[in-house]
């Protein structure tokens, strides 16, 4: 089944998302309807409360819709099994953490390789050792965690979620525990795998510096879209921000 819309890594269709009942009912997300296209990196802004994080959850099949349809490379995820949800996310969708989520038992590489060991699929090396020189992680595959400095593990975190090749990676606020200047690579890193390597990346976020690394932000507010930005600078995102009541 395919969602009539242009090409896509990812599309929903007039979703909503509500939350309680009766006097408590709270609209997370009111009939968005929204596209991103394969190699785009956009960020998600808005106020707290806004509905970002459950418009990210519910295009990733992390949570359901009340009604619309999400797709994921042109394939409706909407109503899936839990089953069904885990291979295709196993399959086409990464995943980028603010915790970095590295087991801390095994070292880098085996971390990175996870999802694929998991999966019983073999590595491509060519491609492993392509991330992983774009990444600047060479020489450090064969440490732990522990001995990896905060950048370097939301690097590791970075490989891990490319090297399937997924459709679409979703960074939830992704520079949230770093520190500016690792933050600043981290953010340069996902621009530079959204611009040579043909990823898509989203991004969730509430810092318009980092939202000025993307290609696009799209604003929400009161689980609706506002608007877009193309080419965003910090100073356009803060002024946006403002008008939404930021």
């Amino acid at each position: 089944m395919t969602i009539n819309t242009q090409p896509a890594a990812v599309a929903a269709q007039s979703i909503t998302k509500t939350f309680g009942a009766a006097d408590t009912k709270v609209a997370a997300l009111n009939e968005v309807s929204v596209a991103f296209r394969p190699g785009d990196f956009t960020a998600i802004m808005g106020p707290s409360g806004s509905g970002k994080s459950t418009l990210m959850h519910c295009l990733a099949g992390l949570d359901t819709v009340d009604s619309g349809q999400v797709a994921v490379n042109s394939t409706v995820i909407t109503g899936m099994s839990d089953r069904e949800l885990t291979v295709l996310r196993r399959s086409h969708i990464g995943f980028i953490f603010q915790a970095f989520n590295l087991v801390p038992t095994l070292n880098a590489r085996e971390n990175i390789v996870l999802p694929l060991d998991l999966a019983g699929k073999k590595v491509d090396q060519d491609w492993f050792n392509q991330i992983v020189k774009t990444l600047g992680l060479t020489e450090r595959l064969t440490h732990k965690p522990h001995q990896l400095s905060g950048g370097q593990q939301q690097r590791v975190a970075v490989a891990r979620a490319l090297l399937t090749r997924p459709a679409v990676v979703f960074a939830d606020e992704p520079t949230g525990a770093l520190d500016s200047t690792t933050g600043a690579e981290v953010l340069e890193l996902l621009a530079t795998s959204a611009r040579e390597m043909g990823q898509t990346i989203i991004m969730v976020t509430h810092d318009p510096h980092a939202a000025s690394y993307a290609d696009k932000v799209i604003l929400l507010k009161d689980g609706a879209i506002e608007g877009e930005l193309d080419n965003p600078t910090a100073d356009a995102v803060l002024a946006a921000l403002a008008e939404l009541g930021e």
